[in-house]
């Protein structure tokens, strides 16, 4: 039942919320799985960036959605550094974009196209409800996900939410 509420539209349970001490909380969750997969994690977080308005726990959902996807991509790779980065910045002056960039498989073009439809899946024991989920949420924060194959190895997902104009900057 909590699943198919997670895919229904509705409102979000609205807050003001600094995107980078959320995103830190996540990391601090995930730095013993991250760690144990030898990923080295950078980060690039934005210092004057705008708080959002949203439900908290769901956006960290999203945000540990694809920090754990980045690892598994990068579980077999062997031929070159496990490198995950994580950026938040401000862009257009009305946006808050975070982004997650790994250096692990990367993205089958024929792949990219599908990777937030409900069940489609890259992975072995995969559901295909992680990224659909994620970009429910996101969505429901009148935002946008999408996904990246990088120049070099790896891929990068994005999401970008508006930023809470009644909020004092941070």
């Amino acid at each position: 039942m909590r699943l198919r509420s997670l895919f229904k539209r509705k409102e979000v349970a609205a807050e003001s919320i600094d995107l980078n001490d959320a995103v830190r909380e996540v990391i601090a969750l995930s730095l013993n799985e991250l760690q144990s997969n030898k990923v080295l994690v950078r980060y690039e977080l934005a210092d004057d960036l705008p708080p959002v308005m949203g439900d908290r726990i769901q956006l960290q959902q999203v945000i540990l959605n694809l920090l754990r996807n980045a690892s598994d991509a990068m579980r077999n790779v062997d031929d070159r550094g496990r490198h995950l980065l994580i950026k938040s910045e401000c862009v257009g002056g009305n946006e808050v974009q975070f982004t997650v960039r790994d250096t692990g498989i990367g993205l089958a073009p024929t792949a990219a196209d599908r990777l937030f439809e409900s069940f489609y899946t890259t992975k072995e024991d995969g559901m295909g409800i992680g990224l659909s989920v994620s970009r429910s949420i996101i969505e429901a924060h009148r935002g946008r996900i999408w996904a990246l194959a990088n120049d070099g190895p790896g891929a990068s997902f994005v999401f970008a939410i508006p930023c809470d104009f009644g909020a004092e900057p941070n």
